[in-house]
């Protein structure tokens, strides 16, 4: 019972290994021009609901009460959008002369590339009871911009402009993204209270279709026979996303602790787990519109399909350790004033200092 509940509970990591399992089997299927047609059931139709489903589901009225931590909004965008990939850049200029496969290296770039996640920072930051409107805030407004942003990052450090026309990708991107958005955000409107009331799975909607996006992705990489993925270069990835991850959490937790920061421990928070964290509902259906029709597609998908359960994973094992440190950050102010104060402080629900 306990195996069914935490495969339940695991159910997405599963479909990926299933569905890279299945293209193994029979790429057949998935390819470009086969049963599935992916040129359109994908490229179109899955990207389309994904951003819909997105636009349905995000609660603007929420947001609202974060926007005038301007400060903090700016720190984490410039670190997500900005510092990121120039840093990963820098890294791979290094990594460029070690044996790590190439497609490997440019699929790390695109991982700095991206955008904050729509889900799993604001989940991690609501466990610790950090500040989870701002968290909420960030990853929805940091969606935003990565549809502009994340393309133009993308062409910037990778080129990919030489293949790929850049208005082409603009305009696919605008109907298959921009457009669902907001029609997904209209059509909440109307049917707000419906939605606060039923609770839809949004997030189990989103991930069921972007499995179909993988599965189609790996039908390409494993019908084309010159592709060839050693385990070495897979491992050193591996170990270097956790490095990353842990050094630039590290690197936001200094630099928002410092006395000058304005920001309260609740903030530092959401600003470890949104400027670190970088989305694979939005990359994935990104890449698949900027590298489209690329033969390394695939290899190129396979960091940012490592990033997300590694981000997921190392941020439940710190969610203990950063929220003792918060509890006790936000005590010592209150030493002084007896132990009542201490009692009512805590009453106040995590996230509304």
């Amino acid at each position: 019972m306990r195996l069914l509940e935490r495969m339940r509970k695991e159910w997405f990591l599963i479909g990926i290994v299933l569905a890279i399992a299945g293209a193994k089997l029979e790429p057949s299927i998935g390819v470009n021009g086969g049963p599935l047609k992916p040129e359109i059931t994908v490229s179109y139709i899955a990207v389309a609901t994904i951003f819909f489903n997105s636009g349905l589901s995000l609660n603007t009225e929420e947001l609202t009460s974060a926007l005038v931590h301007i400060k903090l909004h700016l720190f984490i965008q410039i670190f997500t959008l900005a510092f990121f990939p120039a840093a990963v850049w820098l890294f791979l200029q290094l990594l460029s002369i070690t044996p790590i496969n190439e497609w490997l290296l440019k699929g790390l770039q695109t991982v700095g590339c991206m955008p904050p996640p729509v889900s799993s920072a604001v989940i991690l930051t609501k466990a610790v009871g950090g500040n989870e409107a701002a968290a909420i805030f960030n990853s929805a407004f940091g969606s935003f911009l990565g549809i502009v942003v994340t393309p133009l990052l993308l062409l910037l450090f990778l080129g990919s402009s030489s293949s790929v026309p850049f208005t082409s990708i603009f305009s696919q991107l605008f109907m298959t993204v921009v457009v669902p958005l907001i029609i997904g955000q209209i059509v909440r409107r109307y049917i707000k209270d419906w939605l606060e009331r039923k609770q839809p799975p949004f997030g189990a909607v989103s991930s069921s279709v972007l499995l179909m996006i993988i599965y189609t992705t790996f039908c390409d990489t494993f019908s084309n026979p010159s592709i060839d993925l050693d385990k070495f270069s897979l491992l050193l990835v591996l170990f270097i996303i956790c490095s990353i991850q842990l050094s630039f959490m590290l690197l936001t937790f200094i630099f928002s602790t410092r006395n000058n920061s304005g920001f309260t421990p609740a903030d530092t928070v959401a600003v470890m787990f949104c400027s670190t964290h970088k989305s694979l509902t939005l990359g994935i259906p990104m890449l698949k519109i900027v590298f489209a029709g690329h033969e390394y597609l695939s290899l190129i998908s396979v960091p940012l399909l490592i990033y997300h359960p590694v981000q997921i994973l190392l941020g439940s094992v710190l969610v203990p350790t950063i929220k003792s440190w918060m509890v006790s950050r936000q005590k010592k102010p209150l030493q002084t004033r007896g132990p009542l104060a201490n009692v009512n402080y805590l009453a106040i629900p995590s996230g509304h200092k």
